[in-house]
């Protein structure tokens, strides 16, 4: 009878549930349902896109199948403004100005160093795997963009203090340029000669693009201002606070719908190329230098990096980053992974949110580790075609201007592509051989983004190490304040 009512307590059955295979299958499918979807997403999309482009299909026809992607990234894009504006006026405002400027500089200073350590490894890849040593047919039509090295860095300043907190919320600022052409007429010797001069002109203009610099200066300096006043701003605190999580749960919801978006995006990206063989087969060695970067990058170094200064196990922490990375892939935009990054960084790595929700905005807007590889890659490859001696001033000259110039990155179509003429310009390199980049830009601009959102989550675990225990202390500090409050209010 003992034997009977022991197999018969539900409280011995219950263990044996939860050790079986089918109910650790359940668990996993619960918990990871989302995952396995937006992969077979991205099976799906490679799969129509390669199947669809044996057909030619038309310009419409591309429009249709992309439809579902724009539509999944324009409803995600509509939600990062106010995610961006409450998470970190609530995340700053919880903490005191000592430890705002230390999680600032920490994750400053860690964008400062991948973004120039990842110079250094494409430098090095580049004498490796020697890309550009042979000459490529090359369409001599590319515009040549007329920009300045220092005009963007003045417009990163003008950004960074905005004049209008509104109008940072859909324009910012950038320098414009305006050619005219005259011509003037000397005398020679035999005849009047008419010569043809190219004025340039350049002016302080706007685009139209959300200024998510000059926003996060200028919610950090409310979200500090209000966690002064302490009492005073207690119910304007829990507004931003419940905004932020009201946000995030419409995101959570809008994500069930990544699988389609995301297959729909690499499907249009794959049927648009007409000829990826042979695309291929010409920048191949360029390609495999872009490729190698990354994935050293992304799977040594960074880890390394992680594992030096916070002891955790990085390739654990890798597979929790697994969704938001998927995003990237498939939108080239880290900004649209930002409610995934906050997720994994918070939800599956104990991060605290008052870290995450200033480092991770921070980090999109400055941090580009994928692009400084991208470009340094391309600039050098770029000096090999055109028969430039790559000298070590070169390669220092394009090594440091990266390195600065991936924090400065304009918010414009193929930004990238522009950076990278701006420092050709300055190493004296012709930039005609730039046109071939465009044939693999989809891409190399693909797998670059990942990387730049494994380094913006290492940022935020990173600056979470250094700032812990502030953080702890504050919030003893915090606790024996409200411990007294009450002890001085309580009856005798």
């Amino acid at each position: 009878m003992e034997r009977q009512n022991l197999t018969a307590d539900p409280m011995i059955k219950e263990p044996s549930k939860k050790g079986s295979l089918l109910f650790k299958v359940k668990s996993f499918l619960r918990r990871d349902a989302l995952l396995l979807l937006t992969v077979a997403g991205i099976i799906v999309g490679f799969a129509v896109g390669f199947g669809v482009r044996e057909l030619h299909p038309s310009k419409d026809a591309l429009m249709w199948i992309g439809m579902p992607g724009e539509l999944f990234l324009r409803m995600l894009r509509m939600m990062i403004l106010p995610l961006i504006v409450c998470s970190v006026i609530s995340g700053t405002a919880s903490l005191d100005p000592k430890s705002n400027g230390k999680v600032s500089v920490v994750a400053f200073v860690f964008i400062v160093a991948t973004n120039s350590l990842v110079c250094i490894e494409a430098i090095a890849l580049h004498f490796i795997i020697k890309p550009g040593s042979e000459q490529l047919s090359v369409d001599e039509s590319v515009t040549r963009e007329i920009m300045e090295t220092q005009d963007i860095f003045a417009d990163m300043l003008r950004n960074i203090v905005p004049d209008n907190v509104v109008e940072a919320t859909f324009r910012q600022a950038q320098t414009q340029y305006a050619s005219s052409v005259t011509d003037v007429a000397r005398n020679n010797t035999n005849a009047t000669v008419v010569d043809v001069v190219t004025h340039v002109t350049k002016s302080l203009g706007k685009s139209d693009s959300v200024n998510v610099l000059g926003l996060i200066t200028a919610c950090t300096i409310i979200g500090m201002a209000a966690s002064a006043l302490k009492d005073k701003t207690e119910i304007f605190l829990k507004f931003f606070s419940a905004a932020t999580e009201i946000v995030l749960l419409i995101l959570r919801k809008f994500f069930w719908v990544a699988p389609l978006g995301i297959g729909s995006l690499i499907a249009v990206s794959v049927a648009g190329v007409s000829n990826i063989t042979g695309t291929f087969s010409q920048l191949g060695m360029f390609v495999v230098a872009v490729t190698v970067g990354i994935l050293f990058h992304s799977f040594i170094v960074l880890p390394a990096i992680l594992f030096a200064l916070t002891r955790r196990n990085p390739y654990a922490y890798l597979l929790t980053i697994i969704r938001p990375c998927l995003i990237g892939f498939a939108s080239t935009s880290t900004a649209v992974a930002i409610p995934e990054m906050l997720e994994s960084c918070e939800v599956k790595n104990g991060i605290d949110s008052r870290v995450s929700r200033f480092v991770i905005p921070f980090s999109v807007t400055l941090n580009a580790d994928g692009s400084a590889l991208y470009i340094t890659s391309a600039a050098l490859f770029i000096a090999n075609l055109s028969g430039v001696e790559v000298t070590s001033g070169v390669v220092a000259m394009i090594g440091v201007l990266t390195a600065v110039a991936a924090m400065a990155i304009p918010s414009v179509p193929s930004s990238s592509i522009v950076t990278l003429v701006i420092i050709l310009t300055s190493a004296n390199i012709p930039v005609d051989h730039i046109a071939l980049l465009f044939a693999v830009e989809w891409f190399l601009d693909r797998i670059r983004t990942p990387t730049n959102i494994v380094s913006h989550t290492f940022n935020a675990a990173v600056t979470y190490r250094f700032c812990k225990a502030d953080l702890r202390a504050l919030d003893e500090a915090r606790t024996k304040e409200e411990e007294a409050e009450m002890t001085s209010i309580s009856p005798a």
